[in-house]
């Protein structure tokens, strides 16, 4: 199944779709689709971008978001792993409209209210992670199965969201276009100086309207967004790489003043650079 910019074809008119991707990276364009989106990361690590949020994602972690979620993985570019994800594809009204409404399945409501804003399964992982691997070799039948079973822990699962606020709007194939190319712009260049005309200018946009525009559609400015994009990466530095000195370390994530950096990582992460270190 080819994953489009923002639209998921279905091959076959299938109801439930499992797809098993082993590439250099992850699919690393901005997109969304209307099937709620369950993976398992077999393997690689980087950022996963949800809504307004930015997280980090790595081997073993099992994910879930929700329908017409906008997300982008962005896989780690020095990274020895290769990039390994198994996912299942569905939609709340692939078996008929009514179908979850079902008294029966009404225990698996948690799961859908999770999903809006997308989350991070921090329990059962091993229970979930073996209904990964049996998918692989299932009828279709049997899939359908699993997934009802993937729903009822997931759905019971301790969690953390992705997302701050669940997001209920589909962007029209424009609107797609320039949030992706904002978004590519930004996760290339976080590490030098993005004004707000250079922004402006790949958006296609003024500079007023550009932020009402990022504002309304990421409940944050494109700053605190541009920020804590800086932020994760540094902490990805700090953690892999002890030979570097915090200043090394904000200054290659774009930070051109020390006091600065520390200002912006404990307003992200609630604690001074140093002391992240050290833990």
């Amino acid at each position: 199944m080819k994953v489009l910019p923002f639209k998921i074809p279905k091959p076959q008119q299938n109801a439930l779709v499992f797809q098993d991707d082993l590439d250099v990276i992850f699919y690393d364009k901005l997109h969304q689709h209307e099937e709620i989106q369950l993976s398992l990361i077999v393997s690689g690590e980087g950022s996963l971008i949800v809504g307004d949020t930015i997280n980090h994602y790595e081997t073993g972690d099992i994910l879930i978001i929700g329908s017409n979620l906008p997300h982008v993985f962005i896989s780690d570019e020095h990274t020895t792993k290769p990039s390994h994800m198994m996912t299942l594809f569905f939609t709340k009204h692939a078996f008929g409209p009514h179908f979850f409404d079902l008294v029966e399945l009404e225990a698996l409501e948690p799961f859908f209210k999770r999903a809006e804003q997308g989350f991070k399964v921090t329990s059962k992982k091993k229970q979930i992670t073996d209904l990964f691997y049996a998918l692989k070799t299932s009828s279709k039948l049997e899939c359908f199965i699993i997934l009802i079973r993937l729903l009822q822990t997931t759905a019971t699962t301790a969690f953390e969201s992705l997302s701050s606020y669940s997001y209920d709007k589909r962007y029209t194939d424009n609107e797609g276009k320039r949030m992706r190319d904002v978004f590519e712009y930004t996760m290339t260049h976080f590490n030098q100086d993005i004004t707000l005309e250079t922004i402006s200018e790949v958006a296609v946009m003024t500079k007023n309207a550009f932020c009402k525009y990022f504002k309304k559609r990421t409940n944050k400015t494109y700053f605190q967004f541009l920020n804590e994009l800086r932020i994760e990466h540094a902490c990805k530095l700090i953690v892999k790489d002890n030979d570097l000195s915090i200043s090394e370390i904000a200054y290659r994530s774009g930070f051109k003043n020390i006091s600065n950096f520390n200002r912006q990582f404990k307003s992200v992460k609630g604690g001074i650079p140093s002391a992240y270190k050290r833990r």
